[in-house]
């Protein structure tokens, strides 16, 4: 009988989400065993300091993959968005199970509802530079912590952002939430979507992974990372993505780009197939456009 270990993170939504990765093994081979190796990341441990000061993209996975890399776990299961854009010497991103909600929420009240300079609670560069694109008047403070300690802070403050598929997959349904429509409020690179690593070498595991990769959302993410490597891979300037295949193969992908203190938001848009790298493309027009050598807009490819 085959084993795999999955290493996981021990908070709430990623043994959620390494519980899901395990199930669909087993719906594929009823005869594996398939246990989870869970572990506290640091990122985890650290709730005063935020995730850019705290290393960025890569904070919530890079002690998991060295579980993985240390034969400690055969595969790691990440929240793609908390994905490193260049996956570490040794490992491979060997399946991207199909995607979940992509949208992020807001949490507490509506958009409309808040009042002039209300308080709203992020832990996102991207999230607050689109809040303060669509409602320049409110106040954005800090948000760290997994979906209960976040969800938490809502008597402190008028609402919070998060992302709709966290709410859903724990089961949570708060009393007020509002849908932001991912053309206009674009979510994180890789958002909604699950990320499964094992060691380059490990081709068994590699195989056993092929059977829940799911072709689709593996294009649109592919193109999504595509983009922040363009950018500088573990960027942590406010940068968001979104890609979506339609029936003919092209590839849509919309974008968002601010400075580093979240002003001068540009926004751009490509439609092209997957092969001629549009998320490249995208983060060049959005670079230039945040240069001021470029006008912002959403012109086609």
């Amino acid at each position: 009988m085959t084993t795999l270990r999955i290493a996981t993170r021990r908070s709430p939504l990623a043994l959620w989400q390494a519980e899901h990765v395990a199930a669909l093994l087993r719906a594929a081979d009823p005869a594996l065993t398939v246990e989870l190796v869970a572990a506290d990341t640091s990122a985890d441990l650290d709730l005063q300091r935020s995730i850019s000061e705290i290393g960025g993209k890569g904070a919530f996975s890079k002690e998991i993959q060295q579980l993985v890399l240390a034969g400690r776990a055969d595969l790691a299961v990440h929240s793609a968005k908390d994905l490193q854009a260049i996956t570490p010497e040794g490992l491979v991103i060997a399946a991207f199970p199909e995607r979940g909600t992509v949208h992020d929420c807001l949490v507490g009240s509506r958009l409309a509802g808040l009042p002039e300079g209300a308080t709203v609670a992020t832990g996102s560069a991207r999230r607050r530079a689109l809040l303060l694109d669509l409602r320049p008047d409110l106040e954005i403070i800090g948000l760290r912590g997994n979906i209960g300690t976040r969800l938490a802070q809502l008597p402190a403050c008028g609402a919070l952002v998060m992302a709709a598929v966290a709410l859903e997959r724990l089961g949570e349904q708060p009393e007020v939430t509002e849908a932001l429509d991912p053309e206009r409020f674009v979510p994180q690179v890789g958002q909604g979507a699950l990320a499964v690593e094992c060691r380059a070498g490990d081709e068994a595991t590699i195989e056993r992974l092929a059977a829940v990769n799911h072709g689709p959302t593996e294009v649109a993410v592919t193109a999504e990372r595509s983009f922040l490597v363009e950018l500088g891979g573990d960027c942590n300037l406010p940068a968001g993505a979104h890609a979506v295949a339609d029936a003919d193969g092209k590839l849509t992908i919309r974008g968002v780009l601010a400075d580093a203190d979240g002003g001068s938001l540009q926004r751009a848009e490509i439609i092209d197939l997957p092969g001629a790298d549009p998320g490249r493309s995208l983060a060049r027009r959005l670079r230039s456009a945040l240069a001021g050598d470029a006008a912002p807009g959403g012109a086609h490819a």
